[in-house]
């Protein structure tokens, strides 16, 4: 049973986004998922905390790039047309998928 998180996390990651990029952004889907897998890069903050990775610690407001306020400028991409708008879903959808996957780890998965 401990593959189950994983495995929803990594779905949630690189698997949905393309789900979102053909829903949202059907003219131009193939751009709109890999610029949400670019998104991915946001990742790049955990690098700044010992350990770099802990499973019973939740990325959302403990990270920079996690913060509350940095996803308010993520929230306020939407309001914008083109990438700047894929890039705010992405990684709004990004911190939502962390959100869920701490979530799945205080349910014992």
């Amino acid at each position: 049973m401990d593959y189950i998180r994983p495995v929803i996390h990594y779905f949630l990651h690189f698997c949905f986004p393309l789900v979102l990029a053909y829903i949202f952004f059907r003219k131009d889907w193939k751009k709109a998922y890999f610029i949400m897998l670019g998104t991915m890069l946001v990742d790049a903050d955990h690098l700044l905390s010992t350990p770099i990775f802990a499973p019973d610690r939740s990325s959302i407001n403990f990270h920079p790039l996690h913060t509350y306020w940095a996803i308010g400028i993520y929230f306020l991409l939407l309001f914008f047309r083109g990438v700047p708008r894929i890039i705010g879903v992405g990684l709004l959808f990004h911190m939502l998928t962390d959100w869920i996957d701490f979530q799945l780890h205080n349910l014992g998965f």
